[in-house]
């Protein structure tokens, strides 16, 4: 499910583990501010962030959340409520694959008002490439990807965004690094490749 890394969606619905994958890192979700991403919550997966009992409740847990609060604050990560027809289409996802009530209604809600889906979760990409097409389905590493191909993070930015996830002991390090260094090999193509073609047309 390889997508192109110069193509982008920035209105997305976002999923919890995608929400905690984007703040763990203020250089990465600084620049998805700057380069105006809009990424919208169920209100199930702001109760998975926000209000869901935990077992054990770490200090990377709680920044995580006081940085969601702080951003929606400003108007970021707005959440909406699902209608009864999204409901209905959780009911019938539920059938499909077993994954949390947050990453259904998030899939479901993106069906519904046309929106992509971002999610780190592979069970979540693979239902959600069944029910809205691949291509409107993608993760955080290609959006980290798309940011260093557009020139929106500096290659100095990454050693601060790889050291910063993993302080939250987030599990996507090998992925952000994969998709920096796809970044400068199809920046590095698109230099030479002929007008109109995209980085992975050659």
């Amino acid at each position: 499910m390889s997508r192109r890394i110069d193509l982008i969606e920035k209105a997305v619905v976002a999923d919890t583990c995608s929400v905690w994958n984007l703040l763990s890192s203020s250089t990465l979700h600084r620049a998805c501010v700057v380069a105006r991403f809009d990424f919208i919550l169920t209100d199930f997966v702001l109760y998975e962030c926000l209000h869901k009992p935990r077992k054990e409740q770490r200090s990377a847990d709680a920044t995580l959340q006081e940085r969601l609060k702080d951003a929606r604050m400003r108007q970021q990560f707005k959440n909406y409520s699902l209608a009864l027809e999204d409901l209905q289409e959780v009911a019938i996802l539920e059938h499909r694959r077993r994954l949390s009530k947050g990453e259904l209604a998030s899939i479901a809600f993106a069906k519904r008002v046309g929106l992509a889906f971002q999610t780190d979760d592979m069970g979540a990409r693979t239902l959600a490439a069944m029910t809205l097409a691949s291509e409107r389905v993608q993760t955080t590493p290609h959006v980290v990807g798309w940011l260093f191909y557009e020139g929106r993070l500096a290659d100095a930015d990454l050693a601060e965004i790889l050291r910063e996830h993993q302080s939250f002991e987030r599990p996507l390090r090998k992925f952000f690094q994969e998709m920096y260094e796809e970044a400068m090999r199809c920046r590095l193509l698109s230099r030479s490749a002929p007008a109109g073609v995209g980085p992975s047309d050659g």
